[in-house]
């Protein structure tokens, strides 16, 4: 087990190494000088030419890699070209909501979904089973931004009872932090709950098919006990696995959600980053989200040792 684990964190450093280039490529991925696209129409060649000297643009590619990844290590993401600000700042005073957010998106999605997939495979063919597949086909066909438009506009306006946006700090109150944060996380949870039931109904089937199964039942255990004891423990790691690979849908929804109900988090400064051309921020940002996928993915593999028992070595 311990040799497991050591070898699926060495296995992070190459891919961290990957993503930290490729985050640092984006400003030159980007269509166009980003030294002219900074510095305006209006502006001189001269002006062009000192803009780039004061990004690096001058230097060779790999030198200012090294350089950027290096400060990156110190904790050191740069400063935002307009507001002159640490980029680590700026991500720091938004990353609450954001994980506000994505942490209650993620206690409704697993509790309702785990649940939601484990009945329709036991009710399979059966109207409970169709209610939910019909569910998680809305969740997969619908745009996060209309089912957040669509609840905004039945929750907030029409029936007034969660504000339509904003954002409270959790130390203002639990009740106004929860009320700001319903909605949000409903209409991004929504594609999130749907892979999840999905995955853990088709699961549980495999699961329910077996014979350890038919012997527990012939033994007379209960069918609570048979469901959530013995197959969904066997059924958890394609669970798990899907709930790492979708935390990547749970970080690009989080972006749109955000600017549907204008809370300030990561998404928002994003998306005001990206139409200022602010590349310092979009690539902290970017990196932040990225460092967190193989996080989640890592710590998801590390589970296989305790859901699969055969995983020793």
């Amino acid at each position: 087990m311990l040799a497991y684990a050591t070898r699926r964190i060495l296995a992070t450093i190459p891919v961290v190494l990957l993503v930290a280039l490729f985050v640092f490529s984006l400003l030159y991925i980007a269509p166009g000088d980003p030294a002219a696209i900074i510095a305006g129409d209006q502006a001189t060649p001269a002006d062009v030419e000192r803009i780039r000297a004061s990004l690096g643009l001058d230097r060779p590619f790999l030198i200012r890699f090294g350089d950027w990844f290096f400060h990156v290590l110190q904790g050191d993401l740069g400063t935002s070209i307009f507001t002159n600000l640490p980029v680590s700042h700026m991500i720091a005073q938004r990353v609450g909501p954001t994980m506000s957010l994505m942490a209650l998106t993620l206690i409704l999605s697993l509790s309702l979904a785990i649940p939601m997939g484990v009945v329709a495979a036991w009710k399979q063919g059966g109207w409970i089973d169709r209610a939910v597949m019909l569910t998680a086909v809305f969740g997969f066909s619908t745009p996060v931004f209309v089912v957040g438009y669509l609840l905004a506009y039945v929750f907030a306006l029409r029936l007034d009872w969660l504000p339509v946006q904003g954002y409270t700090p959790l130390d203002q109150g639990f009740w106004p932090f929860l009320r700001n944060l319903i909605l949000p996380a409903v209409a991004l949870g929504l594609i999130y709950m749907a892979l999840i039931a999905r995955i853990t109904r088709a699961a549980m089937l495999d699961v329910l098919s077996q014979d350890y199964v038919r012997t527990a039942r012939a033994k007379g255990l209960g069918q609570t006990g048979i469901l959530f004891i013995h197959a969904l423990k066997n059924a958890a790691v394609p669970i798990a696995t899907i709930v790492g690979i979708g935390f990547a849908a749970l970080i690009g929804g989080a972006v749109v959600t955000e600017s549907v109900f204008a809370i300030p988090g990561l998404g928002r400064l994003t998306v005001d980053a990206i139409l200022r051309r602010d590349y310092p921020v979009i690539q902290g940002v970017v990196l932040l989200f990225s460092f967190v996928y193989v996080l989640v993915n890592l710590a998801v593999d590390l589970l296989y040792t305790v859901f699969d028992p055969r995983i020793r070595y």
